[in-house]
């Protein structure tokens, strides 16, 4: 059995679809519904666009290929409804083969699954909304064959469309990360100015829509993470800093005094602090290239390229 296309569609609004290659929030390139090089359908790279023909069929790949036959083999004698919705839990988890509601599903045990399935909510240790909300969407979609969930927030006038469903809270947050990033999100607390999710695309190498989705969200989570690193003051040389990648010394200074401290005592301190600098500059490039925005845009696109 194939996943329907009110089952894509289900799949597509909880994952959202872009266009253009971006980096999740642990660093992984990612292009359509979430498609990864670990689907075995496409690499995504920096700079890498589709057309959303493209995605539809790189899906219908992914889908044939790496996941139908996985559902289809733990869900046996499953509806049309009941395979969608646990497509869409193995498309996000990867799972199907050991999560424990699978078994409740098997016994009809419907409050079981529910309790069971309710527990795949928690990202990079805590307890996600957007994924307690899909979780319960595809519980309903399992269950009772309801597709249709919250569809969002319609924006006011003036404000950032967002294409993921989200609740006020959520919106909340969403504004504060935008706030403290440096970018004004407006005195209207219902959403952020459409302007300045605009000016964040921009800086981000983004596609500049105005509109908030998967690869806005999480260039801006990815942007939050590297402001919240606590590092130390470095002790590198003039001579280190000024020799590293032909960078002036004045333009990454800055830069440099928010990473580890590193003590330089042997005769090849030149060269062991252009390669020390070098390692630093590519374990810390978004902080880098959050810092150097301003001055080098082109050297801040180069970094976050990797």
């Amino acid at each position: 059995m194939n996943t329907s296309t009110k089952g894509i569609a289900f799949l597509e609004r909880h994952e959202g679809v872009v266009l253009k290659a971006y980096r999740d929030p642990v660093g992984i390139w990612t292009i359509g519904p979430g498609l990864t090089a670990a689907s075995g359908v496409i690499t995504p790279k920096s700079g890498m666009t589709i057309t959303l023909d493209q995605s539809r069929a790189l899906t219908a790949t992914a889908l044939s290929r790496n996941y139908e036959p996985a559902v289809a083999k733990a869900m046996p004698g499953a509806n049309q409804h009941e395979m969608d919705g646990g497509v869409s839990f193995h498309w996000n988890t990867g799972a199907i083969t050991k999560a424990s509601w699978v078994a409740r599903w098997r016994d009809k045990d419907w409050p079981g699954m529910r309790s069971k399935i309710m527990l795949w909510v928690k990202g990079g240790g805590r307890v996600l909304p957007g994924l307690t909300r899909r979780r319960a969407e595809e519980c309903n979609l399992i269950r009772y064959g309801v597709y249709e969930g919250d569809p969002g927030l319609n924006p006011a006038r003036g404000l950032a469309k967002v294409v993921l469903p989200v609740q006020p809270r959520e919106i909340e947050e969403i504004r504060a990360a935008f706030s403290k990033l440096g970018y004004e999100p407006g005195s209207d607390t219902r959403g952020v100015e459409k302007s300045a999710v605009i000016v964040f695309q921009s800086d981000h190498d983004l596609t500049a829509d105005g509109i908030i989705g998967k690869a806005t969200l999480s260039t801006l989570q990815r942007r939050i993470d590297a402001s919240a690193k606590t590092v130390t003051a470095a002790a590198v040389t003039a001579t280190a800093t000024g020799s590293a990648a032909g960078v002036q010394t004045d333009v990454l200074g800055d830069v440099i005094s928010s990473l580890p401290a590193v003590e330089w005592t042997s005769t090849g301190v030149g060269i062991l602090g252009a390669l020390r600098l070098a390692w630093l500059a590519y374990s810390y490039r978004d902080a880098i290239a959050a810092k150097i925005q301003t001055r080098m845009p082109g050297l801040a696109t180069f970094l976050r390229s990797f």
